[in-house]
């Protein structure tokens, strides 16, 4: 298979000058919208596109993005109704398992009539990513352009492209989500609605193991283009139809929104990321030897519910304790059994013995170095260093975490209370939303 190698990859770029420009912009890095506002430059943006007799594919994300959908959604209701042919709102789950009716509804705010009613004429769908008449496909960017992308981190692997069929046989796609720091492109929204959010296969896989290589540590909230936004804005610009977006800044733990940006999907998407790197990420003077993300219950397994540990573990000591405390987790990842073969382990754990783990899938392969974190591994010895210590306090039994390679902890043996008054210890509320980084690695906006 493809030749992979654990080097620094290209520099991350700049984000272009002019870009986030090219979007309309509403809000900033203080306050909260009011209804009103968020209505009328709604209305205002669409009224000044060409939609009229079109089909739109207008995708959301799930139910694992904190965002208030039912601010925004009633307006392009509104502003879509007796233009568009039809509207069909696509779910981009990625690899997430589908949502339920009530699921949808409460992500909608239609859970009094139902999206139906709320939504007249609009048709919701989850992404079907594990059914191959559902998905488009689009073609391949050779292994020489993935090469190039990459800076060499993969040499010899194309990427077939390939979507959801709605994406292509719409006539236009409106993309509506938020944008947060992310541990595998940076900061996420604009085109990752696209991919890995209506995709499959390749560019998921690929474009995880190439920001597992760079790592999470490195990646996560890092304001530019990086390696993996080249990846998917390549895979997006095979996408020939009309694309627009809508980006959002989300404030009051998920209740609020601070900013809207409209545009194409990687004008909007700049727009927004420079002001979620201002609002997203907190910064702290020194490292924590003990770290306790409390997980909210909108992570309902571990593979999603792992953004408290990525967005925390920047600011763990060397050495210390970062404890995923999640009462209400049952299960690892229902979506993904393959984690049970692999557990979770360092970068170095896999780079240093691919011959063993190639033929694995790279996302999930992703997915378990990031819920490491940086480390070492010596194929000779066999013995592996993670630089923290990563506890799961959840419901899932000691068991299956010690067959996982995760360090068990009784979530009954923790006061989170006595350890928010401990000064080593950093009790982060909600976690998975806002990233901690160190103030002196703090960039300049």
């Amino acid at each position: 298979m493809s030749e992979t190698t654990q080097t620094p990859g290209p520099e991350i770029l700049p984000i272009p000058a002019g870009l986030a420009e090219r979007a309309a912009l509403i809000g900033g890095t203080e306050g909260s919208l009011s209804h009103q506002e968020i209505h009328d430059f709604v209305t205002a943006q669409l009224d000044d596109q060409d939609l009229d007799g079109k089909s739109v594919c207008l995708i959301i994300p799930d139910g694992t993005r904190n965002v208030p959908l039912p601010l925004v959604l009633p307006a392009i209701h509104e502003a879509l109704a007796g233009r568009a042919a039809s509207v069909t709102v696509l779910i981009a789950l990625g690899t997430h398992a589908a949502m339920s009716e009530e699921a949808i509804d409460q992500l909608l705010g239609a859970t009094e009539r139902g999206a139906a009613a709320t939504y007249p004429g609009w048709e919701v769908v989850n992404h079907a990513w594990d059914d191959p008449s559902a998905i488009a496909d689009l073609g391949e960017i050779p292994a020489e352009r993935i090469a190039e992308l990459t800076g060499n981190l993969l040499t010899d692997q194309p990427m077939r492209v390939q979507i959801n069929r709605l994406c292509v046989e719409s006539d236009v796609n409106l993309i509506v989500g938020p944008v947060f720091p992310h541990e595998v492109v940076g900061f996420s929204g604009g085109n990752k609605y696209f991919f890995p959010g209506c995709s499959v296969h390749d560019v998921i896989d690929i474009s995880h193991w190439v920001g597992a290589l760079i790592t999470a540590s490195r990646i996560i909230g890092t304001l530019g283009i990086t390696p993996v936004r080249q990846l998917i804005d390549a895979a997006s610009d095979l996408i020939d139809n009309q694309k627009l977006c809508f980006t959002m800044d989300v404030t009051e733990g998920g209740k609020g929104l601070g900013a809207v940006a409209f545009g194409d999907p990687q004008a909007a998407w700049a727009a927004m990321a420079k002001i979620s790197a201002q609002t997203h990420i907190t910064y702290v003077d020194k490292p924590y030897r003990r770290i306790v993300a409390l997980v909210p219950e909108m992570y309902d397994d571990l593979w999603t519910g792992a953004k408290g540990f990525y967005k925390s573990e920047p600011v763990c000591a060397d050495g210390g304790d970062v404890i995923i405390y999640a009462p209400h987790i049952t299960e690892v990842a229902a979506m993904h059994p393959g984690l049970r073969e692999i557990g979770y382990h360092t970068i170095e754990y896999f780079t240093k013995q691919w011959d063993r783990f190639e033929q694995h899938p790279w996302g999930e392969l992703a997915h378990s170095t990031h819920v490491t974190g940086l480390g070492t591994y010596d194929p000779a010895t066999g013995e592996e260093r993670p630089r923290v210590n990563r506890y799961v306090a959840s419901s899932i039994p000691r068991e299956v975490c010690e067959e996982y390679n995760l360090l068990y902890m009784d979530p009954e043996s923790l006061d989170i209370e006595a350890l928010r008054e401990d000064p080593d210890t950093l009790v982060i509320d909600h976690a998975g939303e806002v990233l901690f980084r160190l103030a002196s690695e703090k960039q300049d906006q």
